[in-house]
């Protein structure tokens, strides 16, 4: 959760919203298959549905009010990795700071698998 003071008092932002808020930000551009979920039992990554998108996303607040993003995706196969992570860093951190007022310190972006 993180909190933000606004004018008007305090606004307390959840978890699951800005989980929700940045899966769908990273799924829109361009290249993006869906996110990722590596399973701990077998080890394999696998595409989650759009219901369990957040188990992708990892959003830590610091203590100064702002917070780090982290991604894991799986891209299609064929496109340029290095620009469909820039364009997810963008849209991410436009989308987020637009919905939320939130201040994003970075946004991490890891690529765990290529589907075909």
């Amino acid at each position: 959760m993180i909190k933000l003071q606004t004018e008007k008092g305090e606004v307390i932002i959840s978890d699951a919203v800005l989980s929700n808020i940045t899966g769908a930000a990273a799924t829109s551009c361009f290249g993006v298959k869906g996110m990722a979920y590596r399973s701990m039992t077998d080890g394999l990554v696998h595409l989650l549905r759009r219901e369990a998108m957040s188990k992708g996303v990892h959003i830590t607040p610091h203590d100064e009010g702002d917070i780090s993003i982290e991604l894991h995706i799986i891209v299609e196969h064929g496109v340029n990795i290095t620009a469909v992570c820039r364009s997810i860093i963008s849209q991410v951190r436009y989308l987020v700071s637009e919905n939320t007022g939130a201040k994003i310190r970075s946004v991490d972006v890891c690529v765990d698998s290529m589907n075909m």
